[in-house]
């Protein structure tokens, strides 16, 4: 991981619109990249006459909409066949299933453009996209609106606190990959507990 975090640093020193684009599609899909520590470097590079912030929150939300749409293509035509086949060993069988599809799609728009906001939803909810055949175009807007406003926000941290902000997230760059990895483990692990009862394990899968 530190090697990971010292990466990241290097590639934050010379940060322009294609390594924003670049680091943003990385942050969308699965890979452990804080947004955080890209569009905030971000906008303080544009307080200094650097970047444009409008060009970069733009590079940084078509970055996001890549790296969605690559979990959403994986969801789309891995996931399901998978966890139809293989789900039992996850404590998922068909109903299960089923029932975790409809609870999605009835609640798909709110939880794409919302799951933008939130640490590790964001990395992963892309998937159950996919998955859920949830249909693209929506999804591309939702998600492509969500990632958008989510840099702007950032970028406009390092715009407008500049140097403070900057120490902090120069400081704990580790922390937040740390942080990021840790969160997504444990995210993963209470998806497929989530709809466990007391009784499954008497079930036949």
């Amino acid at each position: 991981m530190s090697g990971f975090a010292e990466w990241i640093n290097e590639v934050i020193q010379h940060l322009g619109y294609t390594e924003i684009f670049f680091l943003m599609a990385l942050e969308s899909s699965l890979f452990p990249v804080p947004s955080e520590l890209v569009m905030i470097p971000a906008g303080y590079r544009a307080a200094q006459g650097e970047l444009n912030p409008w060009l970069a929150i733009l590079a940084g939300g078509g970055g996001s909409l890549l790296g969605a749409s690559a979990n959403y293509v994986l969801g789309r035509y891995v996931g399901r066949a998978f966890l139809l086949r293989y789900g039992k060993w996850f404590l998922i069988n068909e109903t299960k299933y089923h029932e975790a599809e409809r609870l999605f799609i009835k609640n798909a728009s709110m939880a794409t453009f919302v799951g933008r906001f939130i640490p590790v939803i964001r990395h992963l909810i892309s998937l159950p996209a996919g998955t859920f055949g949830m249909a693209l175009l929506p999804f591309a807007a939702l998600t492509t609106l969500g990632a958008t406003i989510w840099c702007a926000v950032l970028v406009a941290l390092g715009f407008h606190l500049g140097e403070p902000v900057m120490r902090i997230v120069t400081e704990y760059t580790h922390l937040l990959g740390y942080a990021a990895v840790g969160l997504t483990l444990v995210f993963g692990v209470w998806f497929l507990l989530r709809r466990q009862s007391p009784n499954d394990t008497e079930k036949p899968l």
